[in-house]
C-alpha cells in the first residue's frame, strides 16, 4: 500500500486562486453584465429590455453607450474576485486534506462537501456584499462609488448584505458541483495523478464543470439576483421570492439569463481552472510555496 500523499502548503492554492480569479473576472465580465440585466427583468411587472439575449445585449450596449459600458459594475467584482477565489481554492484544498481517507483518496461526495464548504465561506465573507453592490450599480446605471453611497444612504449598512442567504445557497451548490465534477475529471484524465494535467485539459475540465454547475443551480442565481436588486423589498425573504417568481412568472423564469450565464461561466471556469492548475505548478517551484 502506498503512503498517503503529503499535505500541500495551504498558501499555494490560496495565492494561485487570487491570481486566477482576477484573470477570469476581467476576461468574462461582459457576459455577467448582460446576464444580470436579463435576470433583473420581471415579466410580472411588464418590464422589457431592448434586447432578449446575449448577442443582442452585447450589440445594444456597444452601439448605444460604447464598449466600455459593458464593464460597468466590474470594479466591486474585481476587488472581491481575488480574495474570493483565494478563499475558494485555499479552503477547498484545506477541507479536502482533512476529508481524505488513509490512502489519501476522496469520494465524489467528499469533493462536493469540500466545494460546498468553500462556496458558503466565500459567499458570506466576500460574495454577498460585492454582488449586492454590483447588481445595484448595473440596475441603477451608476459607477461603484456612487452606487455604494446610494445603498448606504437609502438602506444603511445592512443593505449591502441583502440576499446573503440565497447567495450562500447559490455559491455553496455552485462550488460543490464544480469541484466535484472537476476533481473527478482530473482523477480520470491524469490516471490518479500519474500523468500531468496540461493547460488544455485544465481548460476543458473547467468548461465542463462550469456547464454542469450552471445548469444545476441557475434557479438559486435568479433568486439571489432578485433579492439583491432595488426591488427586493417586494419579497419577505428567500422562500417568498421563490414562491412569487414561480407563481407569477412560471418555472421558466428560474432559467432567465441561463444562456448568457453559460456564455460567461463556461469559458470563465475554463480560464480559472486552467490558470489555477498552471499557476500552482509554477508557484510550487518556489520554496515558500512547497
Amino acid at each position: 500500500m502506498s503512503a498517503p500523499p503529503k499535505k500541500k502548503n495551504p498558501w499555494t492554492p490560496m495565492a494561485a486562486g487570487c491570481i486566477a480569479g482576477a484573470i477570469e473576472a476581467t476576461a468574462v465580465w461582459p457576459m455577467e453584465f448582460i446576464k444580470t440585466q436579463l435576470q433583473l427583468q420581471s415579466k410580472a411587472k411588464g418590464a422589457a429590455l431592448p434586447y432578449n439575449g446575449m448577442i443582442s445585449g452585447l450589440s445594444y450596449y456597444v452601439r448605444t453607450t460604447g464598449f466600455f459600458s459593458l464593464y460597468r459594475g466590474l470594479t466591486p467584482t474585481l476587488i472581491g474576485s481575488m480574495p474570493k477565489a483565494g478563499i475558494r481554492f485555499g479552503l477547498n484544498a484545506l477541507i479536502k486534506d482533512n476529508l481524505r481517507d488513509k490512502d489519501g483518496k476522496l469520494t465524489p461526495g467528499k469533493n462536493f462537501v469540500s466545494g460546498l464548504g468553500a462556496g458558503v465561506a466565500e459567499a458570506l465573507i466576500i460574495v454577498a456584499p460585492v454582488e449586492t453592490v454590483k447588481t445595484k450599480c448595473i440596475e441603477l446605471n451608476q459607477p461603484f462609488v456612487t452606487g455604494m453611497k446610494h445603498i448606504l444612504q437609502t438602506e444603511g449598512l445592512s443593505g449591502i448584505y441583502k440576499g446573503a442567504a440565497p447567495t450562500a445557497m447559490k455559491q455553496g451548490s455552485n462550488q460543490g458541483l464544480r469541484f466535484m465534477w472537476f476533481n473527478e475529471y482530473k482523477r480520470i484524465v491524469t490516471n490518479d495523478g500519474e500523468k500531468q494535467m496540461t493547460p488544455l485539459l485544465g481548460l476543458a475540465g473547467g468548461m465542463s464543470a462550469g456547464c454542469f454547475s450552471t445548469l444545476g443551480n441557475n434557479p438559486f442565481d435568479v433568486v439571489k439576483t432578485r433579492m439583491q436588486g432595488t426591488s427586493a423589498s417586494q419579497y419577505t425573504g428567500t422562500l417568498d421570492c421563490f414562491k412569487q417568481v414561480l407563481s407569477k412568472e412560471g418555472v421558466g423564469a428560474f432559467y432567465a439569463g441561463v444562456v448568457p450565464r453559460l456564455g460567461r461561466v463556461v469559458p470563465g471556469q475554463g480560464i480559472i481552472f486552467m490558470s489555477f492548475e498552471t499557476i500552482v505548478s509554477n508557484l510550487e517551484k518556489f520554496t515558500i510555496f512547497q
